[in-house]
C-alpha cells in the first residue's frame, strides 16, 4: 500500500452534531490526511500511526485505531473492532520481528472515568523488553465496592 497518501475515509455521520464531533477528533483529521501522522499501515477499516513524541511509552509504541469513527469499545461495530483487533496482532507481531520486543503491552480505555483522553476507540501496542524498567499493570486494584457478586451481575446480562 503506498504509505504516501491516504487510501482510506472517515465513515461520515448522518447527524450535524456527529459531523461536528469528527471534525473535531483529532484521530478522525490524521485517517482523513488533515492531521500529520508517522504512518505504520493503513487499511479499509483500521490504521496504525505513531503517537505524538512525547507520549511514546517506548520506541516503537504505536496507535491502532478503527476507520470508522467510534468513541469507544463500546459502541464499536463488529466490523470496525474486529479490523482494529486483527491489525492489534499484527503490530504486535511486527514489534517482535522488527523491534525485537520480547513482550507487548495492549492498553485501551473506555470512557472517562477509565482514563480516555481521545473520544475515538483506540489501543496503545507497547513493545516491551527486558531491560524496560517499567509495568504497564495498575498500581493497585480498584476501592470501588460493589453490592452482591459483580460476576453474577455480569453473567445476568448474557442471559
Amino acid at each position: 500500500m503506498d504509505m504516501g497518501s491516504p487510501e482510506v475515509q472517515v465513515q461520515v455521520a448522518a447527524a450535524p452534531h456527529e459531523a461536528e464531533q469528527l471534525e473535531a477528533c483529532p484521530f478522525c483529521r490524521i485517517i482523513d490526511g488533515s492531521s500529520p501522522a508517522v504512518w505504520i499501515e493503513r487499511e479499509h477499516d483500521a490504521v496504525a500511526f505513531a503517537p505524538l513524541p512525547d507520549s511514546a511509552l517506548a520506541p516503537g509504541h504505536t496507535l491502532v485505531v478503527p476507520v470508522e469513527h467510534t468513541t469507544d469499545l463500546r459502541t464499536a461495530s463488529p466490523r470496525s473492532l474486529a479490523a482494529t483487533i486483527a491489525l492489534v496482532q499484527r503490530v504486535a507481531r511486527a514489534m517482535r520481528g522488527g523491534l525485537g520486543a520480547t513482550g507487548t503491552v495492549l492498553l485501551q480505555a473506555s470512557g472517562q472515568d477509565a482514563g480516555q483522553s481521545v473520544p475515538h476507540l483506540h489501543f496503545h501496542v507497547v513493545p516491551c523488553w527486558p531491560d524496560d524498567e517499567t509495568t504497564h499493570w495498575p498500581p493497585r486494584p480498584s476501592t470501588h465496592q460493589f453490592d452482591g457478586d459483580p460476576h453474577a451481575a455480569l453473567a445476568e446480562m448474557f442471559e
